[in-house]
């Protein structure tokens, strides 16, 4: 008999993801995955300034508040017909390489790694290491007021690295947990990357129309090299090596191909190595049904967003994003997420690292995908090599950094002043890629307003709802034929739905103008 499991919220990061699984003889037969929100940034910016945008559109996330004003720099940049000088280019890619960095190690410890772990094997720890020792102490307080906070939402789990009878042993866990402590000091560190060149994080002030606001010195430069050479050894001897050990146990090797999205592939391409974007240390492209070795263009006409089980009205798709409209309808028929369906030459499509990293084929991701058998037919990539490419991919952002470095020239110009001309009506678009995926904001400027805006989110692309056909979105096909023994403890669910970093929106609060009350909802 089919039983429905409902997981609401799904992230330990801001939550507004629901995901509701089919159960039918303990494996998953059909998914649906809900936004339970609306916030309307996009409705909230139309008649604004255009130099508004990049301020503006940062805050609608608290997460990923970078990639966003990045994004809508690119916009204006493009509407206004801007000449983006060198060292604002380089800069701009240092700040987002460090949100990268920062980001990826937020995903693998503090919001995926608690699905492998028994954090209370620490317990256990029988080792000499002095800093295992009062992590261990640490968590023996926690523990014994009842306040283990810090490591939930958990699940019960028989496959925990450190569970009784479990894989691995007490001691790996210990060392993981210790990582885990670890790593909010290595993201401290990428956060002073980028407030050297951006000022502050989150809400930075950094980037602008035609470049950016603090010129590189032989001073700045200095102290983001310190860190980054830190950085550096950290992932390449902790991180990297932390995601490997866990996908080298043999209880978690039915992973490997469990949870592929169908094979579907998009990056926008990004880190632009010229002043005209054609050159980019990610390159663009798109991948069909798991061909990696056929990697196609990407042409950003095809991309269009459809809305027939979403709460949008019918004129809302299908639309291109450049003509898109995000007007809500709550009691649409047949409609169950506030996230549109977009789609590219009518497919859906996974965008992320692992996608960026199947397009790129860097060496050290082939050896690895040959080494665990992902290229032995059905050539299938689920959730660990998911994981594995963002670790790869935060190797390979940290190690180009350096290069991109020593290409700034104190001195010389940061700013392209035409990023001050706003035109009467044009349009833009910036197309960049965040730590999560292709992210895209189309601008249309009308009588020097900002006239329509849109902006379609890497989660938009990887946790849709079906489109107009009835297609599943990335995340929706990646959790048929899961196994889940126990519908009480769907831990499967959990770890296949967060080794996207699926990211929403961080709060869903609206201020009563007349009272101040905050009021908030929650789509059942």
């Amino acid at each position: 008999m089919a039983q429905i499991v409902s997981i609401d919220p799904v992230t330990r990061i801001e939550g507004h993801l629901r995901i509701d699984v089919e159960v039918t003889n303990g494996v998953v037969t059909d998914a649906w995955s809900t936004g339970t929100m609306f916030r309307g940034y996009e409705m909230l910016i139309q008649g604004k300034h255009p130099w508004d945008c990049q301020q503006v559109m940062e805050r609608i996330c608290g997460v990923c508040p970078l990639i966003h004003g990045t994004a809508a720099s690119y916009a204006l940049d493009d509407a206004m017909g801007v000449k983006l000088p060198d060292n604002a280019r380089i800069i701009r890619n240092l700040a987002l390489g460090a949100n990268y960095i920062q980001s990826h190690i937020l995903h693998f410890y503090h919001l995926q790694a608690l699905d492998y772990i028994d954090v209370a094997a620490v317990l256990n720890y029988s080792g000499n290491d002095p800093g295992l020792l009062v992590l261990k102490n640490k968590i023996s307080q926690l523990a014994s007021a009842n306040d283990l906070y810090p490591f939930l939402p958990a699940y019960s789990a028989p496959d925990y690295i450190g569970e009784a009878g479990g894989p691995g042993d007490a001691n790996l866990a210990t060392e993981l947990v210790g990582h885990y402590v670890q790593a909010f000091e290595m993201r401290k560190k990428a956060q002073e990357m980028l407030a050297i060149f951006y000022g502050r994080m989150p809400s930075f002030v950094g980037t602008i129309p035609g470049g950016v606001t603090q010129p590189p010195t032989v001073t700045n430069i200095a102290a983001f090299a310190s860190r980054l050479t830190e950085l550096q050894q950290w992932i390449n001897e902790i991180y990297l090596q932390d995601v490997l050990a866990i996908a080298a146990i043999p209880a978690y090797k039915a992973f490997m191909k469990l949870g592929d999205s169908g094979g579907n592939f998009l990056a926008y391409g990004g880190f632009d190595q010229n002043q005209a974007g054609t050159e980019k240390f990610f390159p663009r492209g798109t991948i069909y049904g798991n061909d990696i070795m056929s990697v196609q263009g990407m042409d950003e006409t095809k991309i269009i967003e459809n809305v027939g089980h979403s709460f949008y009205t019918k004129d809302c798709g299908p639309l291109s994003p450049k003509q898109g409209k995000t007007d809500p309808q709550l009691d649409k028929e047949n409609a169950y997420s506030f996230l549109k369906a977009p789609r590219y030459n009518g497919q859906p499509m996974e965008v992320g690292p692992l996608a960026r990293q199947l397009v790129k084929k860097p060496d050290i991701l082939v050896k690895l995908a040959t080494d665990l058998g992902l290229l032995t037919p059905p050539v299938k990539f689920g959730i660990l090599p998911r994981t594995a490419a963002r670790a790869i991919e935060c190797k390979l952002i940290a190690e180009e950094m350096t290069t991109w470095l020593g290409q700034l020239q104190p001195g010389q110009p940061i700013w392209d002043p035409k990023g001050q001309d706003i035109p009467s009506d044009s349009y833009g678009r910036g197309l960049v890629e965040g730590p999560r995926g292709a992210l895209g904001h189309w601008i249309h400027i009308q009588n020097q307003k900002t006239g329509n805006y849109q902006a379609v989110v890497p989660t938009t692309w990887n946790a849709s709802p079906r489109d107009d056909k009835g297609t599943r979105g990335p995340i929706e096909t990646s959790l048929i034929g899961l196994p889940v023994p126990d519908v009480n403890n769907p831990i499967n669910v959990v770890r296949c739905v967060r080794s996207f970093d699926p990211c929403l929106a961080c709060a869903i609060h609206i201020i009563h103008p007349e009272h101040n009350g905050v009021k908030e909802f929650r789509i059942i």
